[in-house]
């Protein structure tokens, strides 16, 4: 039983360990491809349809928006999640392009290794473009939970770095803030609650001195949101990351920032995946696709 603990735990090791790396372009055949590179650090998911790619959309692969959509977790979970996310509905409905990158979970390396393993996925993939046949001018990022955390994370370093120009963000019910909120603090929600949330920020935030935790590794901490790409998300209102959601979305608008929020009536954390068949749940889906058809028709940024 022991040797088989192990083996599984390397396992999970070799697939989480890793950032984005895509070694062929991208052909309109692949359909919800998985892509493993020869190098156990290195590795990725691809999700393609090649039915949307070819309609009256998106003829051409390369007039495709790309999205790096991360996957939640900080503790565990693994990049293969997003076939179960909302990045589905980008693929299938709209045409895009989505990549979910592995990133080393907190139990491996605390910050700031996912978000520099995130981050090393967005490079990649902008100085990438033209040989994967993507936009340049339309590459986005989204994520549930931690991805969504890692979500605004990346746009904070990107502009900070001057390295990419993100077009679009879609942070969902994301875990922004290491501090206790009204809503997170004595929560005893679905799926998600205080004591979890106490323990993932403990494990992920480890060799962390106190008092001075970075905005790259709870962006609920950034002091500057200007300059910040346009933003859509959605949250419970009984669960954990609402009140840290609803101070995002504030942030953004202070800053001049296009910026929205829906808020659901349920206290279970990502409730549109874990309880698909819910009212609540197809009509955050819903929505979901209807603000990223008008992102995909309005947010554009240029990449040099």
């Amino acid at each position: 039983m022991l040797c088989g603990l192990k083996e599984k735990q390397q396992k999970e090791r070799n697939i989480q360990d890793a950032f984005l790396l895509l070694e062929s372009v991208i052909t309109a055949r692949q359909r919800n491809m998985n892509v493993r590179l020869n190098n156990s650090k290195k590795s990725a998911v691809l999700l393609q349809d090649s039915k949307i790619i070819h309609s009256s959309d998106c003829y051409n692969i390369s007039f495709c928006s790309l999205i790096l959509w991360y996957s939640g977790g900080y503790m565990y979970g693994m990049k293969e999640m997003v076939h179960a996310s909302r990045a589905v509905d980008l693929v299938k409905k709209f045409g895009a392009v989505v990549v979910s990158p592995g990133y080393r979970l907190a139990v491996q390396r605390p910050y700031p290794a996912a978000a520099e393993d995130c981050y090393s996925a967005l490079i990649y993939m902008k100085n990438h473009a033209r040989e994967l046949g993507i936009r340049r001018d339309q590459i986005m990022v989204g994520g549930e939970s931690a991805g969504g955390g890692l979500c605004a994370a990346v746009c904070l370093m990107a502009r900070d770095r001057a390295s990419v120009n993100i077009a679009f963000q879609m942070p969902l019910y994301p875990m922004l803030d290491d501090r206790d909120t009204e809503s997170s603090r004595d929560n005893h929600g679905q799926v998600w609650n205080t004591r979890k949330n106490h323990i993932a920020w403990k494990l992920y935030l480890r060799g962390t001195p106190k008092g001075h935790v970075p905005a790259y590794a709870a962006p609920a901490r950034a002091q500057d949101v200007s300059g910040l790409p346009p933003a859509y998300t959605f949250v419970g209102d009984g669960e954990p990351f609402y009140v840290e959601t609803l101070h995002y979305i504030e942030a953004l608008k202070s800053a001049g920032i296009p910026a929205d929020v829906d808020v659901y009536h349920t206290d279970i954390h990502a409730f549109d995946m874990m309880r698909p068949e819910l009212e609540i749940s197809k009509a955050a889906a819903e929505k979901f696709n209807r603000a990223f058809a008008y992102a995909r028709e309005h947010y554009f940024a240029e990449n040099a």
